[in-house]
């Protein structure tokens, strides 16, 4: 039991990460804090469903269109709503509620455009789960725990590797510095809050095949991912993906353990009990 529920857990976690990865992307980038992740994590998954199974698209090049369309969702979503916000003196609570209220137009949006019911999303992996020393995992399952991890290590090896990356963390510690010395700081803001789209995007589309898709599929999952970039420290790619992972294994150990009933309180006791502990997350945030 010990390791179906490690496996699960982990799995849980990825996606945790995913979308706490996106919030501590757009607060390194930009020093601002946007609630729209779960609203694009859900969305992405529509995207991905629409093009996938309503214009029988290939699954790969259905899952690229959709991460490709959810990216220049953020670079809008950026240059359109909170950078002119911004150049008319909005403050950090300004932006706060200007994304609620967006991911609460975008919930209704899909509402009407796709209705209220669960959508089936076909995994391209089938579902015969796959027998491992002695329990079972499900395709999905691997999937979902390749993929993020793989985009972990493409995020790092892009921020430390490439210019645009060494741009990004440049802008990010000291953004006037940063455009003195000829970065364009808007321009790598905004690759910042098209990456934390895609990344919402892709856990959208992993998951998906497991629940299905609906409209409020990224609320709980959005409190919890940021719940994770908080509990690895706010603003530090690498603490996202730890406290990701720490979330999703404590809340399926005591889902499992003890009562599904009691997986958020612990979980998010847990939580409670580290910042107590130390305040300002896991690891020591700075912009890298």
């Amino acid at each position: 039991m010990f390791g179906q529920l490690l496996v699960g857990g982990i799995a849980v976690g990825c996606i945790y990460a995913l979308i706490g990865l996106g919030y501590s992307l757009i607060y390194s980038a930009s020093a601002l804090m946007s609630f729209v992740q779960g609203e694009i994590f859900m969305l992405g998954a529509y995207v991905a469903y629409t093009i996938y199974v309503s214009y029988h698209i290939p699954f790969v090049l259905a899952v690229l269109l959709a991460i490709v369309i959810m990216f220049a969702f953020g670079i809008v979503l950026q240059r359109g709503m909170i950078s002119p916000l911004l150049k008319q003196g909005a403050q950090q609570i300004h932006i706060v509620l200007a994304t609620i209220g967006l991911s609460i137009f975008l919930k209704n949006f899909a509402m009407i455009v796709w209705g209220s019911d669960v959508k089936n999303f076909p995994s391209a992996l089938g579902e015969n789960p796959i027998r491992f020393a002695g329990f079972s995992i499900s395709p999905q399952q691997i999937a979902i725990v390749i993929v993020t991890f793989a985009c972990m290590i493409g995020l790092h090896l892009f921020m430390s590797r490439t210019k645009m990356g060494t741009s990004l963390r440049a802008a990010a510690q000291d953004s006037m510095a940063a455009g003195v010395m000829g970065i364009n700081v808007p321009m790598t803001v905004g690759i910042a809050w098209a990456l934390a789209a895609a990344l919402s995007a892709v856990a959208g589309i992993l998951l998906a095949p497991i629940y299905g898709v609906y409209p409020k599929m990224g609320a709980i999952l959005s409190t919890k991912g940021f719940a994770a970039a908080v509990l690895g420290g706010y603003g530090n790619m690498y603490g996202a993906i730890i406290g990701g992972l720490i979330f999703g294994i404590v809340e399926t150990m005591a889902a499992g353990y003890i009562s599904s009933s009691f997986k958020d309180i612990i979980s998010f006791g847990v939580l409670i009990l580290v910042l107590f502990v130390m305040p300002h997350g896991i690891l020591k945030v700075k912009a890298d």
